[in-house]
């Protein structure tokens, strides 16, 4: 067992958005791990799939919760069932997001909201309800966030600003937490092998979708997901994923005019605004 897997043996962890892509992922490797695990997320059933196979190969179930992170007090509910079942809580994983993304002139105020509610007011859900039991433990708080919170590309506005907010919350509450004793971990993945670019901007999965990210470009789940919970288990302040991620963020911090010159060229051609009918087409979200 190395240095990760004995950090979470026996702890009791939460994870949304835990039915597919990193959540599952993330789930699967913390139940090898021993952890206690919560799976929260909307689609029970393929919650309950999860907690079947992660049970037969770890012998512990995991406490299955369907959840809603859009929902007021969904979170709570989660929260008080995993006290109830493993008696404390030590680790909230706040992986649940999708994305919205398109050019301005096809998306609408409803769509930025919709984005907000579910990637930024859900996870700020999940802190709140999980705030008072992890500061009894010293516990930790892991926000999935994005690359995309260090730099905005064209056509993926409302992705990028919720990306964008997190980040913020993460960089603020970090020293505010720790005086509570809680540890604050943002997890900025580059494009890694999920289902979030198979999901329109209504938040409907879409089975037979191809992913538009060429497949050299996206990170095996397995692999990232073992670099978030190491971060996790340093008490990593932020944890950028994919080399592609980490070269992105250097650009943006030192050479941000390249960025530039490629979004300039990357919006060649598709005109400026003007009214054109909305789009909820599948897109190259998720980085």
């Amino acid at each position: 067992m190395n240095k990760t897997q004995s950090f979470f043996r026996d702890k009791s962890v939460l994870v949304t958005g835990a039915s597919s892509g990193i959540g599952e992922e993330l789930a699967w490797q913390l139940g090898q791990a021993g952890a206690k695990l919560t799976l929260a997320a909307r689609r029970k059933e393929l919650l309950e799939n999860l907690a079947q196979k992660i049970a037969a190969a770890s012998k512990q179930r995991p406490l299955v919760v369907q959840c809603d992170v859009a929902e007021d007090g969904d979170l709570q509910k989660a929260v008080a069932e995993t006290v109830r079942q493993w008696g404390k809580l030590d680790v909230a994983i706040a992986n649940a997001g999708f994305g919205v993304v398109g050019p301005l002139k096809k998306l609408s105020i409803d769509d930025y909201r919709r984005q907000f509610e579910i990637n930024v007011f859900g996870v700020l859900r999940t802190i709140y309800a999980a705030l008072p039991e992890l500061a009894k433990n010293k516990g930790n708080i892991a926000i999935v966030g994005s690359v995309s919170g260090w730099t905005a590309s064209p056509g993926a506005s409302p992705y990028a600003m919720s990306k964008f907010a997190v980040r913020a919350l993460a960089n603020s509450i970090t020293p505010e937490l720790r005086l509570s004793g809680v540890t604050v971990t943002l997890i900025s993945p580059g494009f890694v092998a999920s289902e979030i670019r198979r999901v329109d901007n209504q938040g409907k999965f879409h089975e037979d979708a191809k992913d538009p990210i060429p497949a050299w470009l996206v990170m095996p789940t397995e692999k990232a997901v073992r670099q978030m919970l190491r971060a996790i288990a340093r008490g990593r302040r932020e944890a950028i994923i994919t080399g592609h991620g980490k070269a992105l963020v250097f650009l943006e911090r030192f050479m941000p005019w390249v960025l530039r010159a490629v979004g300039r060229k990357m919006s060649a051609g598709r005109g400026g605004y003007r009214s054109e009918p909305k789009s909820n087409s599948i897109r190259a979200g998720g980085a």
